[in-house]
């Protein structure tokens, strides 16, 4: 193989993975993925959702980076198998999201409400947690869910 079909096929690949089908910036819309129930139980009310899950490393460094809004009772949770320390920040994400962080045994640990989009400011959970959802900034308070609640959803992957 001559020098110059080394070249070019280097150059092929590298725009392999400009020519995805993800739309600009590599978001995806929420309606795009799937959805499952999500149920926090609160002093006063049960709080359902419909959420996301990042399965993959690549779905956790995504995240909801690019995303325009998210539906009333949207959000995304983020397992954590085993269970660490977790640290968020919110490049790239346009919207204010709060940060639910969720031990093993399914109870809030903290939540940090009304995050700052495009924030390089850490976010951490403060202990050793099994998952950490995000929902729109605001709604926690706004429904009265804190920490020590119970988070109750059923991975259909587990």
């Amino acid at each position: 193989m001559t020098v110059s079909r080394i070249w070019f096929a280097a150059v092929a690949l590298l725009l392999v993975p400009a020519c995805s089908s993800h739309p600009a910036g590599g978001a995806e819309t929420a309606t795009a993925a799937a959805t499952i129930p999500l149920t926090i139980k609160s002093a006063k009310a049960e709080h359902k959702f419909r959420i996301e899950i990042a399965r993959t490393q690549e779905d956790h460094e995504r995240g909801l980076m690019f995303r325009k809004s998210l539906p009333d009772d949207g959000g995304m949770i983020f397992p954590m198998i085993p269970p660490r320390m977790a640290t968020f920040w919110m490049k790239n994400t346009e919207i204010p999201l709060d940060m639910i962080f969720i031990r093993p045994d399914g109870t809030i640990a903290r939540i940090e409400a009304e995050t700052i989009p495009y924030s390089l400011e850490p976010v951490q959970s403060g202990e050793p947690v099994s998952a950490v959802l995000e929902i729109g900034g605001g709604k926690a308070e706004a429904l009265g869910i804190a920490a020590g609640d119970r988070v109750i959803w059923d991975d259909p992957k587990d």
